[in-house]
């Protein structure tokens, strides 16, 4: 038996909607706060959900492309740790920076997308693509 939607990310999308816009705005204030707490944590669940698994990916290519080597991520995460502590990778290399700045505003995209100083990067960087 199949059931009609919303589904999965749209579901939650719904409840956010409906504690922003329907009853946060009925409640006293300190409520009110909780609900549009509440509406941001559905909101980045949402993101997470939607986004997470293709910046997991990326993030593991960059790090097998900087390393070098293969391997889960939890392991490549922690030999990049060890060759940044040894001194084999240093915090002027660019393909470091460049991985950790990826992953920055992956971080952003998913926790604080409306993050003015994101918005601009992005903002910037579509437009160096033009």
């Amino acid at each position: 038996m199949m059931l009609d939607g919303p589904h999965g990310p749209e579901l939650v999308q719904t409840v956010a909607r409906l504690l922003r816009d329907t009853l946060r705005p009925l409640l006293p204030p300190e409520a009110a706060f909780q609900a549009r707490v509440a509406a941001n944590a559905l909101e980045l669940a949402v993101r997470e959900w939607q986004q997470a698994p293709a910046a997991e990916a990326a993030a593991q290519a960059r790090l097998q492309a900087l390393l070098g080597q293969d391997g889960p991520p939890a392991a490549l995460e922690a030999e990049l740790c060890r060759r940044i502590a040894d001194g084999r990778l240093r915090s002027d290399d660019p393909a470091l920076q460049a991985h950790l700045w990826a992953g920055t505003l992956q971080r952003l995209a998913i926790d604080q997308p409306s993050y003015a100083p994101y918005r601009d990067e992005i903002g910037a960087a579509a437009h160096d693509k033009e």
